[in-house]
């Protein structure tokens, strides 16, 4: 007797081809993600899971930016296949991250400014990070300095300059998100980017920009003409 394999492992077959001879491109976003659920979820048809999860967290991005609870909200996402997901997530972050070390950040400032969002947009709390530059502006060390409410993040101007100073910085640029999904920055935002630049001026450390982050985009204080 023979035995007719499930339906959709042919479908798998076709995805991986599909993907092998046309790329990303070749394939939805719900596709995409069926693609990596194959490998937390072997035995099931996992098309309408994606669907599903994209659905419930409105895109790609966000679904990723969830938590882990959040992602077990779903039916059918069990906690090893929400942490395989959130795993991805981070290391695809991760290598964002390696590709922009010892760079210049300043000529690669669109892919910089990639890598903050993908970090930082979706976050439900403020973070507000610091990229040290060193004499070639290349990115030596991305710290999270703070991690705040939805309101605020305790920033200390004094940390910052002495850590710029014990690993050989000299120049930094600021990084926050609002999880408002605002983007513009308040008094408090320019007040902090002035104490912070009238502080580096004298010890020879150079204030870039300050970003900030949010799901709809991102300003740039220098832009603004903020940072002289």
């Amino acid at each position: 007797m023979v035995t007719e394999s499930p339906h959709h492992l042919g479908h798998r077959d076709r995805l991986r081809q599909r993907f092998t001879e046309g790329g990303d491109t070749a394939l939805a976003d719900y596709e995409l993600l069926e693609m990596l659920l194959f490998t937390a979820i072997p035995r099931k048809d996992v098309k309408p899971l994606a669907k599903d999860l994209i659905a419930t967290f409105g895109s790609l991005h966000k679904m990723f930016m969830a938590k882990p609870n959040e992602l077990c909200t779903v039916k059918g996402i069990s906690e090893n296949t929400a942490i395989f997901l959130k795993t991805v997530h981070a290391l695809h972050i991760r290598a964002m991250k390696q590709e922009l070390m010892n760079r210049p950040a300043l000529t690669n400032w669109d892919r910089l400014v990639e890598y903050c969002h993908a970090a930082m947009a979706e976050d439900d709390i403020e973070r507000f990070r610091v990229l040290y530059l060193n004499r070639k502006n290349h990115l030596i060390e991305d710290e999270i300095h703070a991690r705040g409410t939805i309101d605020g993040a305790n920033v200390y101007t004094r940390e910052i300059l002495k850590k710029a100073m014990n690993i050989g910085a000299t120049a930094l640029i600021l990084v926050h998100n609002h999880p408002s999904g605002d983007p513009t920055p308040s008094q408090p935002d320019i007040d902090i980017t002035n104490h912070i630049y009238n502080a580096a001026k004298p010890l020879n450390i150079e204030l870039h920009d300050h970003l900030i982050i949010s799901r709809t985009g991102h300003t740039s204080l220098k832009s603004m003409g903020l940072i002289i």
